[in-house]
């Protein structure tokens, strides 16, 4: 789910472009993060703690580790401020780096 119109924000969104999350293709928009797009595909858990507890879209402003994924094979990176680009290979990740 996207928000379409808001009375305060303005949304500047970009072309549309596709990436890869866990190997499915998804697409999202030029200018939001990969957190935004995965949520609006539906995508509820983006990581595991080392306890196994799923880890979800939470403070959206990179201040926890909620998000942290693998992107482009980098571990650990935190997709709530992470902009999306084209092509970007992006995994759930467990715990300190593992890939689930």
């Amino acid at each position: 789910m996207r928000i379409e119109d808001h009375p305060v924000l303005e949304f500047k969104r970009g072309k549309k472009i596709s990436f890869t999350y866990n190997g499915e293709k998804v697409e999202g928009y030029e200018g939001e993060t990969i957190a935004a797009a995965l949520h609006a595909a539906g995508v509820q858990v983006l990581s595991y703690s080392d306890r196994h507890r799923p880890r979800g879209f939470y403070c959206a402003i990179g201040n926890c580790s909620s998000c942290f994924m693998e992107v482009n094979g980098e571990s650990n990176v935190k997709v709530c401020i992470e902009p999306l680009q084209e092509g970007m290979d992006v995994k759930t990740q467990k715990g300190k780096g593992e890939i689930v």
